[in-house]
C-alpha cells in the first residue's frame, strides 16, 4: 500500500523540482537547445543559381528546371569583357526551360555608358527574359576614381539605359556593406539582389530584397565546381507573377 506524503514533503519537491527545472531550462537555453530560428534560404520555394565562365562546361540536360526555377548567367564586365561562356550558356540554359537573365559586373573606374553599351551589344533582346542585373562591388583598383556622387550619376546611367533598352527594370546586386556605403537612400524603386553568406538579409534601412545570395559553394549535378545559390524572395504565386510582369512589352 504507497505511503500518502505529508504537505511538508510535498512543499519539499515542489521547491526542488521547480528549482531543478528552472537549472534544466537554463542550461537548454544557454547551449542552444531551445532557440528562434532563423529564416533557411530552403524555406523559399523559388531556388535557382548563377553561372560564368569560371564554372566550365555546364551540362544543362542534367539540371532539372523543377528544382531550380532560374538562372543568371555573366554577360560582360566593364567597358569591353564579354565572359566566353555566355552565348553558349544562354542558348541551352533557354532550351532546358529555365528563366534565364543576364548580369553585368560593374567597374567602378569605367563610364556607365560604355558598360551599357558592352550589356546592350553582348544580351539580346528578349520578352521572356528576366530583368538585367548590375553587379556592383567594391573594386580595389578603382574605388578612388569617382566621388560617391558621380559614382552614383554613372550607376544611373547604366542603369536608364539598360531600362530603356530592354523595358524592364534593371535589378541591382550588391553585398550588404556596399548598399550601406554607397546606395543607401538612392535608387530606391530598383529590387535588390544581396549577398549574405552568414543570414537572411536584413539592411539598416529595413528595405525589401527580392533575391537572396546565400552560398558561393553550392553543389548541383551538370557543375563540376562550386556554384552560387539564390532564392526568389516571395511565394510561388508571386514568382509567377513576377515572370508575367516582366514578360510584358511595357513603357520604360
Amino acid at each position: 500500500m504507497p505511503k500518502i506524503m505529508s504537505s511538508q514533503s510535498t512543499a519539499y519537491i515542489s521547491y526542488f523540482g521547480g528549482g531543478l527545472a528552472a537549472i534544466v531550462m537554463a542550461a537548454l537555453l544557454y547551449f542552444g537547445v531551445f532557440y528562434h530560428r532563423q529564416a533557411s534560404a530552403q524555406d523559399y520555394p523559388v531556388q535557382g543559381f548563377d553561372v560564368s565562365h569560371h564554372q566550365g562546361d555546364v551540362q544543362w540536360s542534367k539540371i532539372s528546371p523543377e528544382k531550380f526555377q532560374f538562372v543568371y548567367l555573366k554577360a560582360t564586365e566593364g567597358g569591353d569583357f564579354k565572359d566566353s561562356k555566355f552565348q553558349e550558356n544562354w542558348l541551352k540554359a533557354r532550351e532546358h526551360g529555365f528563366h534565364v537573365g543576364a548580369y553585368h559586373f560593374y567597374r567602378l573606374c569605367r563610364d556607365g555608358q560604355i558598360q551599357a553599351q558592352n550589356f546592350i551589344e553582348t544580351v539580346p533582346k528578349k520578352l521572356d527574359a528576366l530583368p538585367p542585373v548590375i553587379d556592383l562591388e567594391y573594386d580595389s583598383q578603382c574605388i578612388n576614381t569617382y566621388t560617391k556622387e558621380q559614382l552614383l550619376e554613372e550607376i544611373k546611367v547604366m542603369h536608364d539605359m539598360l531600362k530603356r533598352h530592354y523595358a524592364k527594370q534593371p535589378i541591382f546586386y550588391v553585398s550588404k556593406s556596399f548598399y550601406h556605403i554607397v546606395l543607401l537612400g538612392s535608387f530606391k524603386d530598383t529590387p535588390l539582389w544581396i549577398r549574405d553568406y552568414e543570414e537572411k538579409p536584413q539592411l539598416k534601412d529595413q528595405r525589401d530584397w527580392m533575391f537572396w545570395q546565400h552560398t558561393n559553394q553550392g553543389k548541383m549535378q551538370g557543375v563540376a565546381k562550386p556554384v552560387d545559390l539564390n532564392v526568389f524572395s516571395g511565394s510561388q504565386r508571386q514568382w509567377q507573377r513576377f515572370i508575367e510582369q516582366n514578360s510584358q512589352t511595357t513603357q520604360p
